[in-house]
């Protein structure tokens, strides 16, 4: 069963209490993320994230790590570019422990002088790490070209110099002005009772009110184009995707199906044709990255420099024939069992549900139940997909970024037709 309170100062609580699981697991969520930064500033909302670990004026951070250990529990956090997440995962029995230390680090932490400039060190080092990690670094390429010059493009983690001008001062400027009543969702889920969790959190964020001003951002836009990005590799990196839907577009099911078939798993037409049939990439998949106004279609392939045209190639072609041929009634039937048996077995773990249940609030400001959820899927048919397919595969928002030795010739985007 699912439950929603709003507390009396616009904190929104919402659980689903499943009786069969010893676990539970607990989120605070804070609706704003790396969109909401401005280009001097960006990695603030990260970097945040960071220094929460670092110490409270009750808790040193080797305390807040013994604590969690000490249960057998997890606690973590992790930036989005529309939010930001501090989680616990415990056993129910632990619940008031793990949402007194929650609260502590959230409300509490001290951002020492010190530990803020050990952890820009370690934020600079993240930053070398990704961009020594290809099959990563180039997805951050790919968004800073799809998106341009919006703040969707910019890297989570900020940027070298961005990250060395962020002083302590705006550190908890930003804290403040973010991390308020109305822009907090706490969500938990597992073996708990709702209204003891709202007895637990009440009293804890009380004295948090609402956001003197709401942060916005401009509609995002994207155009075309082809960059190639210089770097000594033994392979071709490439991202070739176009735009998707949000978060809450009516017709989402039928991108998750047209995503599944393109290049969503080891059965898709993608991962058969480049890798089992052809042998010319060993990592070959797509993915849909979804946000509360617009999102982005992408596929990557890990390639041999001269097999670069071939690999584009056939992408192009998939995403051509999706347009002009129906999917078969055996392909539309095996990828809506695919994606309902991936929803069913990622709500076995107490984390994943905790997770559903504040994106759900973030983008439909509801609950979604299974049901709906496999409704939804129930309704698509290959004529909608085909007509999804001819509406997102287009030549205006193609973009293609390739991360590999210097010398590649280069295809235009004019050469780039679906």
């Amino acid at each position: 069963m699912v439950n929603k309170t709003i507390l009396d100062n616009g904190i929104r609580v919402v659980s689903e209490k499943i009786p069969s699981v010893h676990s539970v697991s607990i989120g605070i969520w804070v609706t704003s993320g790396s969109r909401h930064e401005s280009l001097e500033v960006n990695g603030v909302t990260h970097f945040i994230e960071h220094l929460m670990f670092k110490g409270t004026q009750k808790r040193s951070s080797l305390d807040i790590a013994r604590q969690i250990d000490a249960v057998g529990g997890v606690l973590n956090a992790f930036t989005g570019r529309e939010y930001v997440c501090y989680y616990a995962k415990v056993l129910s029995t632990h619940l008031d422990m793990a949402v007194d230390l929650l609260a502590d680090i959230f409300l509490n932490s001290k951002f020492d002088s010190d530990e803020i400039e050990k952890e820009r060190k370690v934020i600079l080092q993240e930053i070398n790490m990704l961009e020594d990690t290809p099959d990563d670094f180039i997805h951050d390429l790919y968004c800073q070209n799809f998106w341009k010059e919006h703040p969707l493009g910019r890297p989570i983690v900020g940027t070298e110099a961005s990250v060395e001008s962020l002083t302590r001062d705006f550190l908890l400027a930003h804290k403040s002005g973010t991390y308020c009543a109305d822009n907090i969702i706490i969500a938990a889920a597992g073996n708990v009772e709702h209204e003891a969790l709202i007895r637990l959190v009440a009293n804890l964020f009380e004295t948090l009110g609402p956001c003197k001003s709401k942060e916005t951002t401009n509609q995002p836009s994207h155009g075309n184009g082809v960059l190639h990005c210089e770097k000594d590799l033994e392979q071709l990196h490439l991202c070739l995707g176009t735009r998707a839907l949000p978060q809450n577009h009516i017709r989402r099911y039928e991108s998750y199906i047209l995503n599944a078939v393109l290049g969503g798993s080891m059965s898709s037409r993608l991962f058969q044709e480049v890798r089992e049939k052809q042998g010319l990439a060993y990592s070959i998949y797509s993915y849909i990255a979804s946000h509360s106004d617009s999102g982005s279609l992408v596929v990557y392939a890990g390639t041999g420099q001269e097999r670069m045209d071939e690999v584009i190639e056939i992408i192009l072609r998939e995403m051509r024939r999706l347009k002009v041929d129906p999917l078969t009634a055996e392909e539309l039937s095996s990828a809506k069992e695919q994606l309902k048996g991936n929803i069913l077995l990622s709500l076995e773990s107490s984390d994943n549900r905790m997770s559903k249940l504040a994106k759900n609030e973030v983008y439909f400001g509801r609950y979604q139940s299974l049901k709906d959820i496999m409704s939804g899927f129930d309704l698509v048919t290959a004529d909608s997909v085909q007509e999804l397919s001819c509406e997102l595969f287009s030549e205006s928002s193609l973009n293609l970024v390739l991360l590999g030795k210097p010398g590649l010739t280069l295809p235009s985007a004019s050469s780039l037709a679906i």
